[in-house]
């Protein structure tokens, strides 16, 4: 049976590479504003469940410290951030009655703009690999930083897919494992099907390939077939912002924390059972406005998630 018990290995550590910022957002259950949200932080976070982190990003001078702590004290290493002379990414964004769908009002990208990640020497050795939401070229950036990663997981974007599509392309071809949702699985792939879509993106590069559906959960696609995992009903569900990120936070997470490499994708149980352990961390990010809720879970209510996952889905 699958468990949460954090590896402290230093070889099982995630480089996370990504956005820090603050968010802005109004909901039909509410709204916050200036919360701490951005790709790196979600994914941080979530990850930490499962095993240390190094992350990559850069902060305003207007970021707070009390949130950097928070960082650290959850194994997250922080010599590669940056903090930049300016203000700190800032979203601000709304939702309507269908939660799968934000509308950006706003982007101030602020220092977020000058992000050239360079990593520190004791950061080149990373095994496993996040590349978030950032610009294509920078990936392959940072990816060019390291000596011998064994996975290597990326997200990325609409905005990216058709304003810089052939840059993506070319990053594809180094990654391992790629997250995206559904729609950006269309516009990718250029396919209408959601199994044309599947294939035609594994031909770019990706050993695997998760598509996120939101609500109607996550499908998983590898040479042994595919896999799909339901989310999990919820009676609240105030913010899903930040969602998928969480939930490549615990995909990567458990794949780190199993220290199984390429293995994965000859047996893909493991990679079955990360998805699961995404899902469980996303559901909890959900019930309330950016990590708040993340933050208070415990190592034991996750594994009980998972638990109901498994009673759930098991006929």
């Amino acid at each position: 049976m699958a468990s949460i018990n954090k590896a402290t290995d230093p070889r099982r550590s995630i480089l996370a590479v990504g956005s820090l910022a603050f968010d802005s957002i109004r909901t039909p259950a509410g709204k916050a504003d200036r919360i701490l949200g951005g790709s790196a932080n979600y994914f941080s976070i979530s990850a930490s469940f499962f095993t240390n982190l190094k992350l990559v990003g850069i902060v305003g001078q207007d970021f707070p410290r009390e949130h950097l702590d928070v960082l650290s004290k959850r194994g997250i290493d922080l010599e590669g951030l940056e903090i930049a002379k300016g203000e700190t990414f800032h979203w601000v964004g709304e939702y309507g009655t269908d939660l799968n769908e934000a509308k950006t009002l706003s982007t101030c990208l602020n220092v977020f703009e000058h992000f050239n990640p360079k990593l520190p020497g004791n950061y080149v050795d990373s095994r496993y690999v996040f590349l978030g939401n950032i610009v294509p070229a920078l990936q392959r950036s940072v990816y060019n930083q390291l000596k011998k990663p064994v996975l290597v997981a990326l997200d990325s974007m609409n905005f990216w897919i058709t304003g810089q599509r052939e840059s993506l392309l070319e990053t594809l071809k180094i990654v391992d494992l790629l997250t995206i949702n559904e729609g950006e699985a269309y516009l990718l792939s250029e396919q209408s099907n959601i199994l044309d879509a599947a294939k035609t993106i594994r031909k770019m590069g990706p050993k695997a390939l998760i598509i996120k559906r939101g609500e109607y959960g996550a499908l998983l696609f590898t040479d042994n077939g595919i896999f799909s995992a339901p989310a999990l009903p919820l009676s609240t569900v105030k913010d899903p912002t930040g969602a998928g990120d969480t939930f490549a936070g615990g995909v990567m997470g458990y794949l780190a924390h199993e220290d199984a490499g390429e293995a994965i994708f000859k047996d893909d149980s493991i990679l079955r059972r990360a998805v699961i352990y995404g899902s469980v961390m996303a559901s909890f990010t959900v019930e309330d406005f950016g990590f708040t809720n993340l933050l208070r879970t415990t190592a034991k209510a996750a594994e009980e998630r998972y638990q109901q996952f498994l009673k759930m889905t098991r006929f």
